[in-house]
């Protein structure tokens, strides 16, 4: 598991591996539900966390057709990881 710092951020982008992140899947990833009926949403619990300046922050994943974009929010801002 990599620590990203402010460093890491390029553009508002952060590049990171699978390995990078932390498994932590909600309660309903477990039950193999997902969050919506239609599975599509603004802001979806991805079941990942990533470790940016010392702190665990929760990704987000935003879905409409068969694209998605995983992020995370730091001091008001989005941060978008691919």
């Amino acid at each position: 598991m990599k620590e990203f710092t402010d460093k890491d951020v390029i553009n508002g982008v952060i590049y990171a591996d699978r390995d990078d992140l932390v498994y932590a899947p909600m309660w309903f990833h477990l039950k193999g539900l997902s969050e919506t009926s239609s599975g599509y949403g603004r802001r979806l619990n991805s079941g990942y966390k990533i470790r940016f300046n010392r702190r665990l922050y929760r990704i987000y994943v935003t879905i409409f057709s068969n694209a998605g974009t995983m992020w995370f929010k730091t001091k008001g801002k989005e941060v978008i990881i691919r």
